[in-house]
């Protein structure tokens, strides 16, 4: 437990407002287990050196991410995971990492360069979310 980096990024290609995007690496981040109960998000002013934005974009995210019960504030401290999203799937991340590893690398050598493998991903995603539900 403690302060824990977590890096963000943002991809003006995808479609999501700054401040979303922030959400969702955070709770990405709390499902891979790489932020975990108690873990300190990075300050709004770290987030707004490093990443060059408005400091009511981060405000807003940590805002919501703070409503959904995820993390809280502690004026003067930081803002502090409450929760965890891991499950009992965790374990599988390894060997599933791995393998979309070596698919990553044969996407590459096929000439595939990263738009195109995301919109690949993303269109194979979304087929197979819909023919579960079917």
């Amino acid at each position: 437990m403690g302060i824990v980096m977590i890096e963000f990024h943002l991809d003006d290609r995808s479609g999501l407002s700054p401040y979303l995007q922030l959400v969702r690496q955070v709770r990405q981040a709390m499902r891979l287990g790489l932020l975990g109960e108690g873990d300190q998000l990075p300050t709004v002013k770290e987030v707004v050196t490093q990443l060059a934005i408005n400091p009511n974009t981060v405000l807003k995210a940590y805002r919501e991410l703070e409503h959904e019960g995820l993390v809280a504030a502690r004026p003067g401290v930081g803002t502090f995971v409450t929760t965890t999203l891991t499950d009992a799937s965790l374990a599988a991340h390894g060997p599933l990492r791995l393998e979309l590893r070596r698919w990553l690398a044969k996407a590459r050598r096929a000439g595939m360069d990263d738009e195109s493998i995301e919109a690949l991903f993303t269109a194979t995603f979304r087929t197979a979310a819909q023919e579960e539900i079917a």
